[in-house]
């Protein structure tokens, strides 16, 4: 069963309309995979003689900074890695049991780029390590233990993703752990410091992590299984309908009724309500620079742009992908790309305003910082804001509000076009700081970030005319991609 599953993935892979297209860019993605990997090999290597020559003992400094290694890495999977997903509409004619897809499902998983990656580092460090004089048999259990430990990270990735409450809790001890480290009210360190480094020495403990392992792959297994149905994703879940009709909204014509259709789908599904935690998310991430003195000074606009756009980053980015599962109706519509533009640059600028409001805590830190705030509000709603939507055109992954999967879909997109438009977002306005911070007037840098914003939104129309050409130009494009969805 496991290897027609294989032969089946194969040709899912080979087959989709997606792979001639992208396999130039599959081929680019795999160089530079290959040139990460040898730069993990030379880590791996170096890092022993590196630490030697600072005077430093190299397994107990590396056991130190694992439990950030670690964090770290879960992170970026609940970011970028994909939970298990099968097409299993052709299996329902095949006698496929419930065990053998979950387990197949899983399986995926553990083959991962963001598991065996960490291999390149570790499995050099640990030869060093015993050709450096090292207790063989010690470091073998040491190795063990951090690839269980790499793998309780991936089926964490799992379950956090499917399970939000769970999710909830993890975001809230490391918010309460990362600022109690920052702020040295509390050192993780001194107590994760030991146990990483008791797993070289205490030969036993390593069964701790590979305990945890076994547990949180039978705790996967049973949770995908028990919600694992061959006809749930054929069938609509039905709910009880709340009448919203929004009806203020009217007086402003098409942009009203598309606003409304916006308000309705953060309301109703789960992936676009995430959006709005993670913007609240984004308020806090003005506390990692305000205040910290060892932060380069041109960073604070970096974070003023963040504090104030989160909704702008985690919500605009998607577009016109919130509306992929219904894209092709609208567009038999004779609908106005101008009218759907503006509705959702008004969204975003309402986000932005709103985001800008409850950021006023940092007034705490002083006028100057919260200033710094609302200059990147004004240059978010004047350029970012433009810069998203033509980013739009470009993006052409599909999003299934149905599956609550995932907040931000079941596949992680990159396009170069849209790739080196995010780069004006950023790095733009760091520029314009910049020189105001080479002439020595932070006030400076402030005003030229602002007036990029307000010209920004003074030729809106002439922007806005020419991402609506752009839409057009890509609409085929798009339609053909939602279609795909594979």
């Amino acid at each position: 069963m496991i290897k027609k599953f294989i032969y089946l993935e194969w040709k899912a892979f080979s087959r989709s309309a997606s792979f001639g297209k992208n396999l130039a860019m599959k081929i680019l993605i795999g160089f530079i995979a290959l040139y990460f990997s040898l730069i993990f090999v030379g880590m791996g290597v170096g890092a022993f003689y590196i630490l030697k020559d600072m005077k430093l003992e190299p397994l107990v400094t590396v056991s130190k900074f694992l439990i950030y290694y670690f964090v770290l890495d879960l992170v970026i999977r609940l970011l970028l890695q994909s939970i298990p997903v099968l097409n299993i509409k052709p299996l329902l004619i095949l006698p496929f049991k419930k065990p053998t897809i979950v387990h197949f499902s899983l399986g995926k998983t553990m083959l991962s780029f963001f598991n065996w990656i960490h291999g390149l580092f570790f499995i050099p460090f640990s030869i060093v390590l015993v050709l450096e004089g090292y207790d063989v048999f010690g470091i073998i259990f040491w190795f063990l233990a951090i690839f269980a430990l790499i793998y309780i990270n991936n089926f964490l990735n799992i379950i956090l993703s499917n399970i939000d409450k769970l999710f909830v809790v993890f975001v809230g001890f490391a918010i309460a752990f990362g600022a109690a480290q920052y702020y040295k009210l509390f050192d993780i360190t001194a107590f994760s410091t030991p146990f990483f480094y008791g797993l070289y020495n205490s030969k036993g403990l390593f069964l701790i992590p590979v305990f945890v392992l076994i547990i949180l792959y039978v705790f996967s297994f049973k949770y995908l299984k028990s919600n694992l149905f061959l006809d749930a994703g054929l069938s609509v879940k039905q709910d009880v309908a709340a009448t919203e009709n929004f009806s203020w909204l009217n007086q402003f014509g098409t942009l009203g009724t598309f606003l409304k259709n916006d308000i309705k789908l953060i309301k109703r599904n789960k992936r676009s309500k995430t959006t709005v935690v993670m913007s609240i998310v984004f308020l806090f991430y003005g506390l990692i620079f305000f205040g910290n003195t060892h932060q380069p000074v041109a960073m604070q606009i970096f974070a003023g742009i963040f504090v104030s756009g989160g909704f702008l980053f985690v919500f605009g980015q998607f577009v016109p992908s919130w509306d992929s599962s219904y894209y092709q109706l609208m567009m038999t519509q004779n609908i106005p790309y101008r009218g759907y533009i503006t509705s959702k640059w008004w969204l975003i600028v309402i986000g932005t305003v709103i985001s800008t409001i409850l950021a006023s805590f940092y007034l705490f830190y002083g006028w100057e910082v919260y200033l710094t705030i609302v200059v990147g509000a004004i240059y978010n709603i004047g350029v970012n804001s433009h810069l998203v939507l033509l980013g739009g055109a470009f993006t052409k992954t599909p999003i299934d509000l149905s599956n609550a999967g995932g907040a931000f879909g079941d596949k992680k997109a990159f396009n170069v076009n849209a790739m080196l438009l995010s780069l004006p977002k950023v790095f733009l306005p760091l520029a314009l700081y910049g020189i105001g911070l080479y002439f020595d007037n932070k006030n400076l840098g402030l005003a030229l970030v602002a007036i990029a914003g307000v010209l920004g939104f003074i030729f809106k129309d002439k922007v806005f005319s020419l991402i609506e050409k752009i839409y057009k130009k890509e609409k085929y494009r798009t339609i053909s991609a939602y279609k795909q969805k594979s």
